[in-house]
């Protein structure tokens, strides 16, 4: 066990039923909590690492939850910069530039989106995803940019949480890939789990393990040695657009985790600077939880993808 973590060991009570119900049950922990923990790897049932909340979990099998020390929320407000979207007294969105982290975790305790938000909403978060991650519903990679919405209360936290849940999110990515997909237009699905060789990594499982993920895509622009796609997710899985494209031959440039960048291309990353994924969350759509409204936002790219654009075109 690692310092700052707590083990909770137990077993399914005499129920049974849903996964994330009955580890809640047995373990003290909220629903939220669990699906939280089960999606970052750290609950096994019977010895084995689990992530669909709603799989049958079975009278009396043993579990284990790995429960990392949260850190206390009213010690790290920060004045950092945002870029607010929207905002009510229900839920913000932000514009996350790359590079901020979206909730403290080991190696990131401040400078992260919670502790602007912190600071930027005094107070006023969901308490749902706990004191180190208030307000949080979804998150998305620390050098990915785009578009996030955050929850102020815990009604409109439970109200994008069932949406999520549900697919029912409207989100739609731009990344700039290696290669041209062919055909121009298409759809991948593959299930997701935490990789068994690398705990930080991602990858394609075979059916019945992992998460079922489904990813749309299409060619908004040929580029030279590399095309711009639209990427709109079916499901919302970790890394999902980046492990999905990645699968069928054309990882997006700049990630140093699930693909080479294409030799004639490097060049042009070092001479911008640019060492990320070129990925973008640039359409963000829900049904407001509160006032049941439907609303929809769009993100432009950002200045360096743009400039990686304008740098490969023909």
């Amino acid at each position: 066990m690692r310092a700052h973590e707590n083990i909770i060991h137990g077993q399914i009570g005499a129920d049974g039923g849903r996964l994330d119900k009955a580890l809640a049950d047995a373990s003290g922990l909220s629903r939220e909590r669990v699906k939280a923990l089960m999606g970052e790897g750290r609950v096994t049932l019977a010895g084995k690492p689990v992530s669909q909340a709603s799989r049958k979990a079975d009278a009396g099998t043993p579990f284990a939850i790995t429960v990392p020390e949260a850190a206390p929320a009213e010690a790290v407000a920060q004045d950092i910069p945002l870029n607010v979207v929207f905002e009510d007294e229900n839920l913000i969105v932000i514009d996350k530039p790359a590079g901020l982290v979206v909730h403290p975790a080991a190696g990131n305790p401040d400078g992260t989106l919670v502790n602007a938000l912190l600071h930027h909403c005094r107070g006023q978060l969901s308490g749902i995803g706990g004191v180190a991650r208030p307000g949080i519903v979804h998150r998305i990679d620390k050098d990915t940019s785009g578009l996030l919405v955050v929850a102020k209360t815990d009604r409109a936290h439970e109200g994008l949480a069932v949406q999520f849940a549900d697919h029912s999110i409207e989100r739609a990515y731009n990344a700039v890939v290696g290669g041209c997909p062919v055909p121009a237009a298409g759809t991948v699905t593959g299930s997701i789990a935490r990789s068994n060789t690398n705990r930080k990594k991602m990858a394609l499982v075979e059916d019945g393990r992992g998460k079922h993920a489904v990813t749309h895509y299409r060619t908004l622009e040929l580029l030279k040695g590399a095309t711009l796609v639209e990427c709109r997710l079916e499901t919302g899985r970790t890394h999902q657009v980046r492990v999905h494209m990645s699968s069928i031959g054309h990882a997006l440039l700049g990630d140093p985790v699930y693909g080479r960048t294409p030799s004639a291309i490097r060049p042009v990353l070092q001479r911008l600077n640019f060492f990320r994924q070129a990925l973008h969350a640039a359409e963000l759509g829900f049904i407001h939880p509160v006032k049941g409204e439907k609303v929809h936002f769009v993100s432009p790219l950002p200045d360096d993808m743009r400039t990686l654009i304008d740098e490969l075109q023909h």
